[in-house]
């Protein structure tokens, strides 16, 4: 219970999550002050999303997904309307909040954002803050610590925002309940496959079937123009490799900067906790101030039993085992009746019972940390990481003009600015003009640039393209394919196959819905049904998603009961019904399905409450930027 007493652990891990996962840290004030592009592909109110943004969000999420996939991931399945609106949608809802946050001026002040990110384990060292790895933490996003903390400060106040919404559902024990024991129903199943390949032998596919399907889908058979470039990056994270930070410059820096180094004086203290419930009776206050009064005489008689009596008598979960030791802690970090006592009292002292809003506690002191400046031996990396960064910073704004220009003035080769900045000039697989392109190319104005009448016809380079932040990118075509139709000699077995697949599976699926409309008329049909499994509805392993729900669908009162439901690669599938195992009230499955309703629910005031956020703010999408690939 005294764990509460600690900073709100719910805001600690959002903060976690956010500084842990690939987030775009965009900020309210990028939202609230975009002012748009030609290739915009929504607005919500007056502020727009922009394709640059909306490329970025997509190339983020196919990362997250190739990482929670061991990098074992389609790009393919990036490349469909559905996940691009989806990602457009996410980044709809950022929107949205954002504007919300800002308009409800919602932040963080210096001091409480201070105390919520000392609370991460990710940047903790042996139970304390580490500023070594929170430098380390802000490096890597290549920005500032102020950059950082303000767009930090931004994203928790829309944090703020959502986090009150979902909270206040409330799903109902009834609806829960029954939505829990439906899920948990198991229905023994056999199942027998009518596949494709089983038909193939049916059917027969002329030449003249193949020319027409041929001329009738002719732009399936064309190959796009293609491209093979040389190009080359200037980033903010070359220059980082090219710079270096003297010794002096670090002492100066630390000198300059000696208060941001100080740490502040921290204490370890030992409690033991009587727990009072903020509705208690005056009865039950008493019997507890009485009880803590008893305890306190027990510790002043032997203090060098608080170990031992705080595991006996203190009701804190977090800390009694332990004796009672919440090991280092500083201002801030504790309710304050409490931390009023603990810096009040000396090193070994023990107070007498302190009101809380946890209950009464007893609290001995067992350790002081002076205020310090920590040596620069100890912040010496912190400082180097800090100055790296600012020097690469500079120097690649330095670089930005001087840069375009040189690929601009000797279009016919990128080297001259290779030499000059130390870069190397990489080159391209082929690159097909409208296909999903990898990174730098999957940014619309580079693809634009290097398939231009131009690039292609002349060879020049492109202009220095802006792909990310901090990032340009310059290219020049080495290779050139124009678009080319394949001649139907070329293409027509695959042509045949294909054809001969859709029709093999029309006849597997004709003969699948007839065999079932036999089955449940009662006719004895033979088929080779496979072993009977037992199936959960809600964990349907090995069951495609139709097939699961034509499963549970069907009436099971009179068994064998049967359903039917196409294969996602292709065919049909029967399955016989055998038997009904109902949930058991009791089932200990139970609860956490009770919870995941609940999140259901939540979701579903969220997805409400958003709506609403849409009438205030309206949503305007440009379907044909979004659906052009």
């Amino acid at each position: 219970m005294f764990d509460a007493v600690r900073n709100n652990k719910k805001v600690a891990q959002i903060i976690l999550a956010m500084i842990t996962l690939p987030f775009a840290f965009f900020g309210i004030e990028s939202y609230v002050r975009n002012a748009g592009t030609t290739q915009d592909l929504a607005s919500v109110g007056d502020n727009k999303i922009s394709m640059q943004e909306f490329q970025g969000a997509l190339r983020e999420q196919e990362d997250r997904m190739r990482q929670q996939l061991g990098g074992k991931l389609d790009p393919a399945m990036f490349d469909t309307p559905a996940m691009r609106r989806a990602v457009l949608e996410s980044l709809i809802n950022q929107r949205l909040l954002a504007l919300q946050s800002n308009k409800n001026h919602m932040t963080l002040g210096d001091a409480d954002l201070a105390r919520f990110i000392a609370t991460v384990p990710a940047l903790q060292e042996n139970g304390k803050f580490s500023p070594e790895r929170y430098a380390a933490l802000v490096a890597s996003q290549g920005l500032s610590k102020e950059a950082f903390e303000q767009r930090l400060r931004y994203d928790l106040a829309m944090q703020q925002v959502a986090q009150p919404v979902g909270e206040a559902s409330i799903a109902g024990k009834a609806p829960a309940a029954r939505w829990a024991l439906a899920q948990l129903e198991q229905r023994d199943v056999a199942e027998v496959k009518l596949l494709p390949e089983t038909y193939a032998t049916k059917v027969t596919i002329t030449d003249e079937a193949v020319a027409k399907y041929y001329e009738a889908n002719r732009p399936l058979f064309e190959l796009p123009e293609q491209v093979r470039v040389e190009y080359l990056t200037l980033s903010r994270d070359a220059m980082l490799a090219q710079v270096a930070v003297t010794d002096d410059e670090i002492k100066a820096r630390y000198a300059a900067k000696a208060d941001t180094f100080k740490e502040a004086e921290s204490r370890r203290a030992s409690h033991i906790l009587i727990t009072v419930a903020k509705t208690a009776s005056d009865a039950e206050i008493k019997t507890a101030q009485a009880k803590a009064q008893d305890v306190l005489a027990m510790v002043k008689k032997s203090p060098n039993e608080f170990a031992r009596l705080a595991k006996e008598f203190s009701q804190d979960p977090g800390s009694a085992a332990k004796g009672g030791d919440l090991d280092w802690f500083g201002r801030g970090m504790m309710v304050k009746a409490f931390e009023d006592t603990v810096f009040s009292l000396k090193e070994g002292e023990l107070s007498d019972v302190v009101k809380s809003d946890f209950g009464l506690h007893i609290i001995r002191l067992t350790g002081i940390r002076p205020e310090k400046i920590r040596p620069l031996v100890e912040v010496k990396p912190q400082i180097q990481a800090e100055l790296q960064q600012e020097h690469a910073t500079r120097k690649f704004s330095e670089a930005v003009e001087s840069f375009g220009n040189m690929v601009y003035e000797q279009a016919d080769s990128l080297q001259p600015a290779a030499d000059k900045w130390k870069l190397t000039v990489k080159n391209s697989e082929w690159l097909s003009k409208g296909a999903r392109l990898p990174a730098p190319f999957d940014n619309a104005k580079l693809a634009g640039a290097v398939f231009s009448q131009d690039a292609v016809t002349h060879k020049r380079n492109t202009e220095a393209v802006e792909v990310a932040t901090n990032t340009l990118v310059a290219a020049r075509v080495a290779e050139h394919r124009p678009a080319s139709l394949q001649p139907l000699d070329t293409v027509k077995e695959s042509i045949r196959k294909r054809l001969m697949t859709e029709e093999a599976t029309k006849l597997a699926q004709k003969e699948g819905e007839e065999t079932l409309a036999r089955l449940n008329k009662g006719e004895d049909v033979k088929l080779a049904w496979g072993p009977v499994r037992s199936v959960l509805r809600a964990a349907p392993a090995g069951f495609a998603p139709d097939a699961a729900r034509a499963v549970f669908k069907t009436d099971a009162a009179k068994l064998p009961a049967y359903a039917g439901a196409s294969v996602p690669a292709g065919g049909y599938a029967l399955y016989r019904i055998a038997g009904v195992k109902p949930a058991a009230e009791d089932d200990p499955r139970a609860a956490s399905l009770n919870q995941q309703y609940a999140r259901l629910v939540a979701e579903e005031e969220f997805t409400a409450w958003i709506s609403g956020l849409r009438q205030r703010y309206p949503v305007k999408v440009n379907s044909a930027a979004l659906e052009k690939k």
